[in-house]
C-alpha cells in the first residue's frame, strides 16, 4: 500500500501537469511541476540530512522515523540496527564470560605481537609479573637472561624452566606458541609440585640403585672368590654367610618397596576389623627378641582385652617396623618396651628404647624414603630406609598420627596415636590420667 501511494502521487502530479498543458496553460503546468520538484527535493533532502546526522554516531542515536517513501527503508534500517545491537550485546557477554574464565585460569597467559610487545595479559600473568598497560615490551616484566635467550632463539618446541624473583621457592615453566600472523601466546605455569615430584622420583631411583648396588657387589665378589679360589671350609662358610646376609638385605628392600608401593597406590583401604592388640604385640615382641638375639631387654605392657579397629596386616607391619628399628639402633644391654598410653579418649601404641637417639634437626625428615641420620651405621644394621615411610603411610590410612620424640644419646619414643573411634576397651581396663606431668613425661601430647 505504501509503495502504491509513493508511486501514485507522482503519477497524479504528472497527470495534473499534462491536463494544465492541454488546457492551454503551459506556464501553469511548468509552475506546477517545478513546485512539485522543489517540494520533492526538500522532502528527500530533509530525510537525507537526518540520515547523515544519524550516521555520525549510529551507536548513540536512534534511526530517524520516516514517512511516505522513506518509512519502509527507515523501518528496515531500524530493525537491522536493533538486531545488530542485540547480537553485539550477546557477543560482548560471551567475550566477557570467556575473559572471566581465562582470568580464573591458574596459568598466566600473555599475547605478544610480532615485536614481542604485550597486547593482552590475564589476571594471573599480571599478578605474577606486574604487567600493566599494553604495547609494552615483554622483557620489561620478564627480564631473566635465560628467558631473553629463549625468546630470541625462537625454538618454541622446547619449554623453559625458571624461578621468578617475586615468587621465591617456586618453579615455573614457560612455553611460547606462535601463530600464523606472527603473534605469540606466552604461557606461564607453576610446576613446583611437578618439579618436586620429578626430583623425588629421580632421587628414589638413585637411592634404590644405590641400596641394591652394595649387596649385589658384595654377593658377586664373594661368589667369584669362591669360584676362583680353593678355600678352606671356615672361609667358605664365612663367605656364604655374607652372601646370605646381603641376600636378606635385598629381600627386605624389595619387600619394603612392594609394601610402600601398595600403600601409595591403593585407592580404597580394606575393611576394618577388630584387632586383639595383646596377642598381636606378644607375637611381635617374640620376633623382635629373635632379631635381638638376647642382646636387649624387650617387654610389652599392652592391657589384656584391648582391641583396635583397623587393618590387621597394616597395623602389624607398622609395629614390626618400629620394633625392628629399636632393635637395630639400641646398643647391647639396652631396654625396649612396647606400651599402650591413653589420654582424653585417644590411645597410642608406643615403642620406647634406650638407644642412640636422634638429633633434633633430623626429626622432621625421618619419614622420608631412604632418609638416614647415619648412612654408614644404617648399612651395618641392615635397615632399608623405608620403614618409617611405611609406618607414616599406615598411620595416615588409619587417621592416626606418628609422633616421634628423641634426644641424641638418650633414646627415642615412636608412637602411633589413634582416635577414640578406633579403640575398643575392655570394661575393666584402667585409663591413664587425662593430664598432668606423668602423662606428659610418657609422651602422649
Amino acid at each position: 500500500m505504501m509503495n502504491a501511494t509513493a508511486f501514485g502521487i507522482p503519477v497524479l502530479v504528472a497527470l495534473i501537469g499534462a491536463a494544465l498543458y492541454r488546457a492551454g496553460m503551459p506556464l501553469a503546468a511548468a509552475t506546477w511541476l517545478g513546485a512539485w520538484v522543489i517540494l520533492l527535493g526538500f522532502y528527500h533532502g530533509y530525510f537525507l540530512g537526518r540520515l547523515n546526522h544519524w550516521s555520525g554516531l549510529p551507536k548513540m542515536r536512534d534511526v530517524p522515523i520516516g514517512f511516505a517513501g522513506w518509512r519502509r527503508p527507515m523501518d528496515k534500517l531500524a530493525r537491522f540496527m536493533r538486531l545488530e545491537s542485540e547480537e553485539r550485546a550477546e557477543l560482548s557477554d560471551e567475550l566477557e564470560q570467556l575473559r572471566a574464565a581465562v582470568d580464573r585460569l591458574p596459568d598466566g597467559l600473555m599475547l605478544l605481537d610480532r615485536f614481542n610487545h604485550v597486547e593482552w595479559a590475564n589476571v594471573t600473568a599480571r599478578d605474577l609479573h606486574s604487567v600493566f598497560g599494553n604495547r609494552r615490551p615483554v622483557h620489561h616484566f620478564l627480564n631473566q637472561p635465560e628467558f631473553i635467550d629463549y625468546l630470541d632463539a625462537g625454538q618454541y618446541a622446547a619449554s623453559l624452566r625458571l624461578a621468578l624473583p617475586n615468587r621465591p621457592g617456586r618453579t615455573f615453566e614457560i612455553r611460547l606458541h606462535a601463530s600464523d600472523d606472527a603473534k605469540k601466546l606466552l604461557i606461564i605455569r607453576d610446576i613446583t609440585d611437578q618439579a618436586r615430584l620429578d626430583t623425588m622420583r629421580s632421587d628414589f631411583v638413585a637411592n634404590v640403585s644405590h641400596e641394591i648396588r652394595t649387596p649385589i657387589t658384595v654377593i658377586g665378589g664373594f661368589a667369584e672368590t669362591m669360584l676362583e679360589l680353593d678355600l678352606d671350609p671356615d672361609e667358605r662358610r664365612r663367605h656364604l654367610e655374607s652372601i646370605a646376609k646381603h641376600s636378606r638385605t635385598m629381600q627386605r628392600l624389595v619387600e619394603d618397596l612392594l609394601t610402600l608401593s601398595s600403600l601409595e597406590s591403593a585407592i580404597d583401604k580394606p575393611a576394618d576389623e577388630s584387632i586383639a592388640l595383646e596377642p598381636l604385640c606378644d607375637s611381635l615382641i617374640a620376633d623382635a627378641g629373635a632379631l635381638s638375639g638376647g642382646r636387649h631387654t624387650i617387654e610389652s605392657s599392652i592391657p589384656p582385652g584391648l582391641r583396635l579397629l583397623g587393618v590387621s596386616s597394616e597395623i602389624e607391619s607398622a609395629i614390626r617396623n618400629l620394633l625392628s628399628n629399636a632393635v637395630r639402633y639400641t646398643p647391647e644391654g639396652g631396654r625396649i618396651s612396647l606400651e599402650w598410653l591413653e589420654q582424653r579418649g585417644r590411645g597410642a601404641i608406643s615403642v620406647v628404647d634406650t638407644g642412640i637417639g636422634i638429633p633434633a634437626d633430623h626429626l622432621p625428615r625421618l619419614t622420608e624414603r631412604f632418609y638416614r641420620v647415619d648412612r654408614a651405621r644404617s648399612r651395618v644394621t641392615g635397615g632399608t630406609g623405608l620403614g618409617l615411610a611405611i609406618v607414616k603411610h599406615i598411620a595416615n590410612r588409619h587417621g592416626a598420627e606418628l609422633l616421634i620424640e628423641s634426644r641424641a644419646g638418650k633414646g627415642s619414643r615412636f608412637s602411633l596415636r589413634f582416635g577414640a573411634g578406633r579403640i575398643i576397651r575392655p570394661e575393666s581396663a584402667p585409663q591413664a590420667p587425662a593430664s598432668g606431668p606423668e602423662g606428659a613425661a610418657q609422651g602422649v601430647r
